[in-house]
């Protein structure tokens, strides 16, 4: 499935999903009933900002604010979108 993000487009966390930091593994982490799936770096600070308000062009705009020497960044968060939307971490609101 060939998932095609838009900046218009808005996301919340899937259901029976929960985003959350997790001390144990000094990361972020989504559980669901399947399991729990670790978060590195840059992949966490994308899916704290999903909310089901903003939308992709409010959290690009934001991530590049936030981290102004991040080379090619915009790619680096859409691919994210991609990989989370197709692994049903996210949903489309």
């Amino acid at each position: 499935m060939d998932i095609q993000i838009q900046d218009a487009d808005v996301y919340a966390l899937a259901h029976h999903h929960r985003f959350q930091w997790e001390e144990a593994q000094s990361s972020y982490v989504i559980l669901f009933p399947e399991g729990m799936v670790k978060l590195h770096g840059g992949a966490g600070e994308v899916l704290k900002r999903v909310d089901g308000k903003a939308t992709v062009g409010e959290i690009v705009a934001d991530l590049k604010a936030t981290f102004p020497d991040a080379e090619d960044i915009e790619k680096d968060i859409i691919g994210m979108f991609e990989l989370a939307a197709g692994k049903g971490w996210l949903r489309k609101v």
